[in-house]
């Protein structure tokens, strides 16, 4: 499967929501002293994963899930300020 096919298969608005829900139910763990970073959640096995930077973040997620679809957030900002990303293997 290519990553036509790969993006035409994800229900995006389904990870926002769900992405945004997980979220809000971690936050308190990473809100206020790790602002600013991010976390990469999948949104399926609700595996976390932390980084500075939300290409480190995508990129230790795929490690464990390739070619999936996470939820990315930036810690401390609202929901209207996190994005949900598409990364696959290269």
């Amino acid at each position: 499967m290519d990553t036509e096919e790969l993006i035409k298969k994800a229900d995006l608005q389904k990870i926002v929501a769900e992405g945004a829900r997980i979220y809000n139910q971690i936050k308190d763990k990473y809100e206020p002293k790790e602002n600013g970073k991010f976390l990469a959640i999948d949104i399926d096995s609700k595996d976390v994963y932390f980084a500075e930077t939300s290409a480190d973040a995508v990129d230790l997620a795929r490690k464990s899930h390739p070619k999936k679809v996470f939820y990315v957030a930036k810690i401390g900002f609202e929901a209207a300020e996190t994005m949900a990303r598409m990364f696959f293997e290269r």
